[in-house]
């Protein structure tokens, strides 16, 4: 049974004097609200990275709807649903709108994080209850998704829970961060897991590389030659270099401690050239530079103000806006991105029901 969940927004030839002369395509926002299970929807405007509200938005969506996942080609969004165990899949109209595709497909107990390679062929999903990671194949022209079976059963056990997960750019390198021991800001970790054909492997030799204190921000570069983690309870960032292995190699100096509090969320730019991190304790967004060594300098602009407690980064597909989420406020921002300096200046705030935990933009 197929539920319409969105209507259709109006032509973009319309709006013409709304858009001006730039780009014309269509872009669109989606963020998930867990404590009312749903996802608000916005089309984004290409040239000003003005976001106004779809028809239909907010969307009734899984139970504690808790992460976001849009397939590369822009047909597909996935939903991992921590109240209900399971992964909703809805197709992506032109219009932005969203219609589900039933039924839901079982994952493990309580997912909260995904991840989708780039070829758009398997689906990772962390599942936080019952400390394993779930992974599917992905049918290319429905969107639909079947399990993959791991070495030792249904699911592949990592044995705590994971903060956050992330794919190498080729596909063929997993990592997780975790969260360390008991006593005054233990250290985190990332272990590091090959992959084939969504089967993970043992770690690599050396995992688990240990990084600061609750790492809940990761970032790869699109080179996969750089992992960051963003270490929330004891300020720091993490930096690495990626071997051929995909074994990590922490720079001299690492981590790196920042003069904010809270760091929980990274963002690298589609130059390559910027890191941003979302500081939720400050209530800011602070900036650096990366060197030809991976290495990060502060910017001398940073940091940019946001609402309170910032969560989550996002930028669109054309590098040109970033987008964040508060928690304290319910309150998602944009800003523009002056690739020459680095420079994030506010266009607006939206305001929503309630605090998002996952921002999501179509390519």
């Amino acid at each position: 049974m197929l539920k319409k969940a969105a209507a259709l927004m109006l032509a973009c030839a319309s709006m013409g004097a709304w858009l001006g002369c730039g780009s014309t395509k269509s872009r669109f926002l989606y963020a998930s609200i867990p404590s009312s299970s749903t996802i608000v929807a916005y089309r984004e405007d290409p040239n000003a990275g003005v976001l106004t509200q779809l028809a239909g938005s907010p969307i009734t969506a899984g139970s504690a709807v808790q992460a976001l996942a849009i397939h590369p080609s822009g047909k597909f969004l996935y939903t991992a649903n921590s109240g209900s165990n399971n992964i909703s899949l809805y197709t992506i109209s032109s219009t932005g709108g969203l219609t589900e595709v039933t039924p839901r497909v079982p994952a493990g107990t309580a997912p909260m994080q995904m991840a989708i390679d780039q070829a758009g062929s398997f689906l990772y999903v962390a599942n936080s209850g019952s400390a394993d990671i779930s992974v599917y194949t992905i049918d290319s022209s429905k969107g639909t998704l079947t399990p993959v079976q791991q070495t030792h059963g249904a699911t592949a056990p990592i044995g705590i829970s994971a903060l956050n997960m992330a794919l190498a750019p080729s596909g063929s390198v997993l990592y997780v961060t975790l969260a360390g021991g008991s006593g005054l800001n233990p250290p985190g970790f990332v272990e590091v897991f090959p992959v084939s054909q969504g089967v993970l492997g043992s770690p690599v030799a050396g995992s688990p590389f240990q990084t600061g204190s609750n790492p809940y921000g990761l970032a790869i570069n699109s080179a996969g030659t750089a992992l960051y983690t963003a270490n929330k309870t004891d300020g720091t960032i993490s930096e690495f270099t990626i071997n051929s292995d995909g074994s990590l190699t922490e720079l001299s100096g690492s981590p790196i401690g920042e003069t904010y509090t809270g760091p929980v969320s990274l963002l690298i730019d589609k130059s390559g050239k910027y890191l941003y991190v979302a500081n939720q304790g400050s209530s800011n967004v602070a900036a650096y530079s990366i060197g030809s060594d991976g290495g990060l300098t502060l910017l001398s602009n940073s940091p940019f103000s946001t609402g309170s407690q910032p969560s989550i980064l996002s930028s669109d597909s054309s590098g040109k806006y970033v987008f964040v989420g508060n928690q304290s406020t319910s309150v998602i921002q944009s800003f523009t991105l002056d690739a020459s300096t680095g420079a994030l200046t506010s266009v607006a705030s939206y305001s929503i029901s309630a605090t998002p935990t996952s921002i999501v933009i179509t390519p």
